[in-house]
């Protein structure tokens, strides 16, 4: 008997919820979901400790196009989505973020898209210091993401934004009868000349 059930689309409600996210809370208030594509990488095990989630930026520090390393000048291979060319890539690792608690997801969530640069130029938010990722420390870095997931959740959002992440991978699989969504490539480094500079 054919089942009637359509595969669970983890990238259109992860971005529902990260456009929900965005569009209330003031620390995010700066980003355009439209200009981050949202995807996930499979992970090799079933193991819970790794890593959850990535953003990966498609800019260099202060958004800019180009960089100089080793006497050499690079860019990034751009991605365009929807017609439109993509600042970030969202990255969730499944089955492994999914199989988190709940109240991890959220923080992950959080986690990832305040790394977003203010300016929402490519680049990522950095800190001053040595650790310009995660400030000084990264517990109270998601000790803040927690307060913030805390102050969405009293917001009353539609709890169907973010009812999937109370399931776990092989909850949300087995009730919709599978889980999909989009996949994106690491974008590359290119270089922009052959010759060192002198």
């Amino acid at each position: 008997m054919a089942t009637s059930l359509r595969p669970f689309d983890f990238t259109a409600a992860m971005s529902r919820l990260c456009d929900d996210i965005t569009g209330r809370l003031d620390d995010f208030l700066h980003i355009d979901m439209s200009r981050v594509a949202v995807g996930f990488a499979q992970t090799r095990s079933r193991a819970l400790h790794g890593l959850q989630a990535k953003l990966t930026p498609m800019r260099f520090e202060g958004g800019t196009l180009t960089t100089q390393r080793s006497g050499r000048t690079w860019t990034v291979q751009r991605l365009y989505h929807s017609e439109r060319e993509m600042l970030y890539i969202l990255t969730f690792y499944l089955p492994r973020f999914l199989d988190q608690s709940f109240r991890e997801k959220m923080i992950t969530i959080l986690h990832e898209l305040y790394h977003i640069s203010p300016r929402f130029d490519g680049d990522i938010r950095r800190f001053e210091g040595r650790y310009h990722v995660h400030s000084h420390s990264q517990q109270e870095y998601d000790a803040q993401m927690e307060r913030l997931a805390t102050q969405y959740l009293e917001m009353r959002p539609d709890p169907s934004l973010y009812s999937f992440l109370r399931h776990n991978f092989q909850a949300l699989s087995k009730l919709h009868g599978g889980v999909l969504g989009l996949q994106f490539p690491i974008p590359k480094l290119l270089p922009l000349d052959n010759a060192k500079s002198a």
